[in-house]
């Protein structure tokens, strides 16, 4: 089993930079890939981006050249760094790993960007 808990989520204005962490526990050492998604109110939940364990990234096209995702602390952080922020990046983001036929989702964090 894993267990993923983000944090960093809040209130910034266009613009601005945000950094979301997913401390990540249990059994990291069969997880294959990790995602991070965002579901705006009344919206589907979208991925917008995926590391690989080899170290390989794709991003959703509309924060590619704005978003990173990457790991660190020993591999026991994923986070989500998010610059020149926009109203439409509103959303509860999520992080989440697949182990076998597994699924795991953390709890979620909301980041609002005002105009």
């Amino acid at each position: 089993q894993v267990q993923l808990v983000e944090s960093g989520g809040g209130l910034v204005q266009t613009g601005e930079s945000l950094k979301l962490s997913c401390e990540i526990s249990g059994d990291v050492l069969n997880i294959r890939a990790l995602f991070w998604f965002r579901q705006p109110a009344g919206s589907q939940r979208d991925l917008v981006a995926r590391l690989s364990d080899t170290g390989d990234t794709d991003y959703l096209n509309s924060v590619k050249g704005r978003f990173s995702i990457y790991r660190a602390n020993a591999q026991n952080t994923l986070y989500l760094k998010m610059n020149n922020m926009k109203p439409v990046d509103t959303a509860v983001y999520y992080c989440r790993t697949v182990i076998g036929d597994t699924h795991y989702w953390g709890q979620g964090t909301q980041v609002t960007v005002s105009s």
